[in-house]
């Protein structure tokens, strides 16, 4: 109960978060609030149930090891580096490289399998350190745990960090001072280790003098779980080293020397793992603010975003293509967010030609489609986000009348009406509907319409690659210039084209330079541009 109310109030705290279209924060809002299902990239089915390992039909090693204790852990050794006085380290995907993770600081195999799931979302508007800040975000949302804001705009490294990640070997000063290096004051340690270690578990194979050997042999990894329940993120990590049935092995652990969490929960006389124990929460609350400070600790240069909040109403793939006959197709769709299914709605975009500059231009309407296998969502369900529109084509325009401000009206079906959204006011609109997709663009011949009007004076596309070893840097942009290839037709359109010999399965954007600035479609065409 206590993790719903934190989410609701998370989300009552937003206003509209920010103007579409912007590809940059479009893609972080999809890859935060769609999580699961339709049009999402479905990550969070890895924690779907939470004791999902690796695959979604394995579970962990002898039932105690999960992706959502990885995905945690890889997120503290990603930043942990990080030094408050020169800048240096911090969630900056550098965990990533072979150099880190051969050291003895980082044991295991968590680092690179976390990668693995993200690694295939990776564009120039989605770095790998974003991605593994998310993971850690998805692990505790869809496990029971808080909402943790999450913020874009964290830049991937180039090259290993220093070393920086605490041990457990170490003394008690010398995780004072990791922490403290970090930004963390000694209660803020002992809050972010109860958080990093409500979910999780510790192997035998990477710390064997912690944990004992399974006893089915070498076949099998042994561990054993921070708290007897193992992938829900409560404050049973603080009860049960309270109430001493703890089998934290960083307490309890063969080896006292390792017993690293014993010697910091009991820092201050319990005093902070006392009132997490008492009230849950208290725990939940205290590890949205840590775990949020944790992951937006960066580098120094490096400027995150706002927020990222859910738009509640919010196109998608909204785009218009040139057609040989000289008219053109309106396609797209647009998502609801945190709605339940209604077979009495409809959903229909409104626009304005615009060619018209006076107060009474004509409306055109068009249904958007809807069944129910057009479903996302996120935080396991608590929020589910419907969808409506088609992709292949909702309209034919005239290409002399264009496409001009437009909005979506969206009825129940209950006698009240259709109701507008506009973006509280603002309105929805593309950058020009002088830029667009030409027919035809499926094969290794890419074909864009520009109008002349525009004075484009470069026309390109931009994609995104991610090297297969995961050593290079994240998102390494590749572009390919459009050359124009005719005259002008009876519209006005000039079809910029390139020979690609074949779309690499990586992603794209549609760009022009006009005018001194840079103009971007509001669309991401992952692998063609069918």
């Amino acid at each position: 109960m206590a993790s719903r109310l934190f989410a609701s109030l998370a989300i009552a705290r937003s206003a509209l978060a920010y103007t579409w279209p912007s590809p940059h924060l479009d893609r972080l809002e999809a890859m935060r609030w769609d999580q699961l299902g339709y049009n999402s990239f479905d990550t969070a089915l890895f924690v779907t149930p939470c004791d999902r390992y690796i695959h979604p039909d394995e579970k962990g090693y002898t039932g105690v090891r999960s992706n959502a204790g990885d995905w945690v852990r890889t997120a503290y050794h990603d930043m942990a580096p990080h030094n408050k006085e020169d800048g240096s380290g911090g969630m900056d995907g550098s965990i990533r490289f072979w150099e880190e993770q051969a050291r003895p600081e980082n044991p295991g195999t968590h680092f690179n399998n976390s990668v693995g799931f993200v690694a295939g979302a990776i564009d120039r508007h989605f770095s790998l350190a974003d991605g593994l800040a998310l993971l850690l975000i998805m692990a505790v949302e869809n496990c029971g745990g808080p909402e943790i804001d999450f913020r874009g705009g964290r830049i991937d490294a180039t090259e290993p960090n220093n070393a920086g990640v605490p041990e457990p070997d170490q003394d008690l000063d010398s995780h004072e001072a990791a922490f403290a290096r970090q930004g963390f004051t000694p209660e803020e340690m002992i809050g972010l280790v109860a958080c990093g270690h409500t979910m999780g578990s510790v192997q035998h194979a990477d710390f064997p003098d912690q944990v004992a050997e399974s006893p089915n042999g070498t076949d099998y990894d042994a561990g054993v779980s921070f708290d007897s329940s193992l992938v829900a993120f409560d404050n049973t990590v603080a009860t049960e080293y309270i109430d001493g049935t703890t089998q934290n092995p960083l307490v309890v652990g063969l080896n006292d020397t390792k017993n690293s969490d014993a010697r910091i929960f009991s820092l201050d006389g319990n005093q902070t793992m006392s009132s997490f124990a008492k009230d849950p929460a208290l725990f939940a609350s205290t590890c949205a603010t840590l775990l949020a400070r944790m992951i937006d600790t960066v580098p120094a240069g490096v400027t995150l975003t706002e927020v990222i909040r859910p738009l509640p109403v919010k196109p998608s793939e909204l785009k218009l293509t040139y057609l040989t006959n000289g008219t053109i197709s309106l396609s797209g769709e647009v998502r609801l967010f945190d709605v339940t299914e209604n077979e009495a709605r409809t959903v229909q975009i409104a626009w304005t030609d615009s060619s018209c500059t006076g107060d009474d231009c004509a409306v055109h309407r068009a249904t958007m489609p809807h069944t129910t296998s057009m479903s996302s969502s996120a935080q396991a369900g608590r929020y589910t986000n419907l969808w409506y529109g088609n992709t292949a084509g909702l309209a034919e325009l005239d290409a002399a009348k264009g496409f001009g401000a437009f909005w979506f009206e969206i009825d129940e079906g209950n006698g009240a009406g259709p109701t507008k959204k506009d973006q509280d006011g603002a309105g929805f609109a593309l950058p020009t509907d002088k830029f667009m997709l030409a027919e035809g663009t499926c094969g290794p011949t890419v074909a864009v319409a520009v109008h002349g009007s525009l004075n484009a004076t470069r026309v390109f596309i931009a994609g995104d690659a991610f090297t297969a070893d995961n050593q290079a840097q994240a998102s390494s942009p590749n572009e390919f210039d459009l050359s124009p290839s005719s005259d002008a037709d009876e519209h006005g359109f000039v079809l910029w084209t390139v020979e690609l010999g074949g779309l690499p399965g990586y992603s794209y954007g549609i760009l022009a330079e006009i005018d001194g600035s840079t103009i971007e479609l509001p669309q991401n065409e992952r692998s063609d541009f069918c």
